[in-house]
This record gives C-alpha cells, structure tokens and sequence, in this order.
C-alpha cells in the first residue's frame, strides 16, 4: 500500500491492521509516497506515482522470501496509487484491489457535473496541508489548519478560496484544481481513463453506495469488464468514504453490512499471488448490498434490464403544499389533466439550501430529511404509497425542464423514501452546474447508483433546489470564475421547473 498519510495509519480506518494481512503469510509493505511521512522528496498530488509505483512493485517483488508476486490494496488516494503503478505494467505485478477511487479526476473527484465538490475538496486540502506543515516543524502553520480543519472556512470574502489556504498552501493542489478547466491538460495527464488503456490485470473493485467515487469505481469496473481476459470483481457496500460499517448516515444496515473485505481480499491474493484454489471466481461477479432488505445479492452483469419512469406533475405550489408536486407513472398527453405547470423557487445565497448525508458531504449516508423537504426554496414530488415492493437497481437519471434568470446556476436532485408516519429518508443525489442564456432547457444528469428495496406502503420523492451547501460550492449566478467571485457579488437566482405539456420532467430508474 501506498499513502500519503504516514505509513502507521496505514488506512486501519477501513482495513485491518497490516500485522494481520502478515498473519495470513505475506509480506507487507506500507510506504510513504514520496514527500510524505519519512519519505524524502517534493510531494506533488499524484504526479510522481506511475515511476515510483512502478519502482516500488520492482523493489518489493525482490525482498527476501518474496515469490516475485505483487499484488495492490488500499482506498481513495491509496486505490489510485495502484492505478498508477500499474501503468507501466511492471511484471511482478499480478493484481490490485482498487477501492473508492476516480477514473475521470475531474469528473469523478474534483467536480460532480460540473460543480465543484466544496466540503470534501477543502477538507482534504487542508489535511494535507497541515502534514506538510507538520513535516516541515512548523507548529504554528499546523495549528491554524488543524483548527480549520475542524471549522471549514466557508465564509471568507471569496467563499470558495479560503484565504487560509492562500496563505498557508500556496502550493496545495486545491489551486489547481480550482483554476484548471475540464479541458485543461493537467487533468488528463493524472486521470487514470487516459492512462490505463493498455493495462490488463485481475481487479476487485470495491466502492459505497454513499461514496463521493462510486461513479469512478463503475467506470472503471464497466471498462475493465469489457476488455479485460482476467476476472473482475466488484463490491458494492452501503457505506461512505469511511468507515466501512452496519451504520451509515442514521440508518443501521444489520450486522451483514460489515466489512468482510479484509477476509475477501486474503481469498483473492492467495488465488492470485500464491496459486491457491479458491471459491471465489465461482461466484457470480458482483455482489451488491441491496438497501431496505438489508441483504447482499449477486448479479452477473450490472444491467437490470428494466426501467421505471416517473414524470412530475404539480399545481404550481411543489415548495409549498406537500401533495402539491407528484411523481406519477404516466400522463395523458394533449389534455386538460396534463397542462404546462410552472413551479418556481428562489435561492438566496444568505440562507442556502443546506447538505444533509448523501455521497459528497461529510457525514454521509441516508437522514431524515423532512425538515429540509419544508423549506420554500426546494421543490417536492411525491408518488402514491407503492402498492407492492419495489426493487431499484442501477443508474438514475433526471431530465428537467428548467429555467434561471441569471446566466449560471445550480440544480440539486435528490430522491428520497417516504415512509407512512411522514419521514423521509434520502437515498441518492445529484448535483449540476447549468451554464447557459436566460433560456428553458431540458437539463439531464445523472444521480449516484443505487440498489434498494422499497417497502410496499412507503412512497418516492424527488427534491429539487438550486444549491446543497456546503457539500457543492455555491454557485453565484455570474457565471464568472468561482475562484474570483467574492461574496458579496452572490445573486438570488429564480429557478422555474416545468411539469407537464410537452416537456415531461421526470426520473428514470434504470
């Protein structure tokens, strides 16, 4: 494994310590990237990993009693060291187990649909730069960003770059990432979709339903899938970037929802980098925690082969009636019953709509929401108690009718189960930036994987508002540089949904 975080940690925040992969007869190695713990050198985000990966395979393949085997482990920056190792596909390499990690950079880590994924971004950026300065003796340095850490600057006068680390972190990646657009260079020379074209090893690939990645994960299994001659594995639990366990969010999983992951992995390395017969590759490849029945289910293919759609109707009250805005399975079209409605909310940049669980806020997981689902700036649809259960598995997607008067905005769909006594529990979101004229558009994007069971009784809402804050950076209407907008030049945006007539706003279930 390596990681940037000290080797002692050796992300025990997931996996069990190193002492007990070494019980089960191997040799384990956890190294400081380069710049980082005692490691020496310059630490630049992701750019020295595919030589010295690629070095570090080559070194630990030679240790004494080594077999010439290597194989990878480790989540988030330590599932995309493993990425970048194999590269240049050293031989000793045999498998990785990438867990939690971005197949697009941009896409899947830095942005969500354009939007700038604030809370988690900044967080890691101040981390990190609080272990630079605790590596370079400065205690001062150290203490602001350990209290920052523990308060994230979300109110300076340029809110999405905190004059701390400005100062403090001149040379942190968080700069780059915020000054470099999608088609800027740098992101297609640290993104691993560009880099692993020629690449072929075994994977298990592991993710969480309420991870800020899964959508990199899926990427990369999906392509893995379909060139690969080895066996790919993927794992899919119901948890957040960490920990792995029964409880995420404020729903308790059951006991099954624990972590076997350290068990399953010592299975696939001892088949892989021992030879050993195992049972595992005669199971079905992808095993997926199904919410709401609390239970695993094994799928050969991530295709569920069935689609449910849901369009929105409302009179024009969505923000304001609770049965106002529904989700209904069909509409009779070139009617009366099926007239244009326009819903409209107003988001004010004084008080925004406020992050509450889901994948790219911090905590994570599924929360009662219903006190959020009240505000006037959030738009609600809801469909009729479900008459039988519900099985969803796969892809969502939204297409909205929308309209903002200002030239940028944001949109924020999340889709939630009602439950008979009024809670309501959000199980998957999605988050867009809108750039464009004063114009109506059909805005498309698509909203974290899922796979639940929902209880007959219980219904589906899907809420929209123009910002979840401080999971996403705000947007401020300008459509100028986030990273140079100061506060004070924020707007109140008026966003206008369409339901019903000819555009069919609606939720696709895949």
């Amino acid at each position: 494994m390596r990681q940037p975080y000290g080797r002692k940690i050796a992300s025990t925040v997931v996996y069990a310590h190193p002492s007990w992969y070494a019980s089960q007869g191997y040799l384990v190695v956890i190294q400081d990237v380069r710049g980082r713990g005692t490691s020496q050198g310059e630490f630049q985000l992701f750019e020295n990993e595919i030589e010295d990966g690629c070095d570090t395979i080559n070194w630990a393949a030679q240790l004494p009693q080594s077999n010439g085997k290597v194989g990878m482990y480790g989540f988030s920056y330590q599932g995309m060291t493993q990425l970048y190792a194999a590269v240049h596909k050293p031989p000793a390499l045999k498998t990785i187990c990438p867990a939690m990690i971005a197949y697009n950079l941009y896409q899947d880590w830095a942005y969500e649909n354009g939007a700038f994924c604030l809370q988690m971004n900044l967080g890691w950026a101040i981390q990190l730069a609080a272990e630079t300065a605790k590596l370079k003796g400065d205690p001062d340095t150290f203490q602001k960003l350990y209290a920052a850490s523990r308060n994230l600057p979300l109110l300076d006068q340029i809110p999405i770059n905190p004059s701390i680390l400005q100062e403090l972190a001149p040379d942190s990646f968080y700069h780059d990432w915020l000054n470099r657009p999608e088609n800027d260079p740098y992101w297609q020379n640290l993104s691993p979709e560009f880099l692993l074209e020629k690449v072929d090893l075994p994977m298990l690939h592991i993710g969480g339903w309420f991870d800020p990645h899964l959508r990199g994960n899926f990427k990369l299994y999906q392509k893995m899938k379909n060139k690969s001659q080895f066996p790919q594995h993927l794992i899919i639990g119901p948890w957040g970037h960490l920990p792995w366990g029964r409880k995420t969010g404020e729903m308790d999983y059951g006991k099954s929802a624990n972590s076997f992951i350290d068990a399953y992995q010592i299975a696939w390395f001892d088949y892989f980098l021992k030879g050993k017969d195992s049972q595992l590759l005669e199971k079905l490849p992808i095993q997926l925690f199904e919410m709401g029945s609390n239970q695993w289910r094994n799928f050969e293919t991530l295709n569920s082969h069935q689609q449910q759609i849901f369009y929105l109707k409302s009179n024009g009250l969505a923000n304001i009636q609770e049965n106002a805005g529904q989700l209904v399975t069909n509409l009779l079209l070139n009617t009366s019953e099926n007239a244009e409605i326009i819903d409209t909310i107003v988001h004010d940049p004084w008080r925004p709509v406020p992050s509450l669980g889901g994948h790219a806020g911090f905590p994570s997981g599924s929360c009662e929401r219903s006190s959020i689902d009240t505000r006037f700036d959030v738009l609600t649809y809801t469909s009729q108690p479900l008459t039988e259960d519900l099985f969803l598995q796969g892809e969502i997607q939204v297409e909205i009718n929308v309209q903002g008067d200002t030239p940028s905005f944001d949109l924020c769909a999340i889709v939630s189960e009602v439950r008979p006594d009024g809670s309501v529990y959000n199980f998957s979101q999605g988050y867009r930036r809108v750039n464009f004229s004063e114009t109506k558009e059909t805005i498309t994007f698509s909203l974290q994987p899922i796979c639940i069971k929902l209880a007959q009784g219980n219904a589906i809402r899907l809420s929209l508002s123009g910002a979840n804050f401080p999971a996403y950076g705000m947007n401020s209407g300008t459509n100028q540089l986030p990273h140079e907008t100061k506060l004070i030049d924020y707007q109140v945006i008026t966003l206008s949904v369409y339901s019903g007539g000819i555009a069919l706003s609606k939720i696709i279930f895949h």
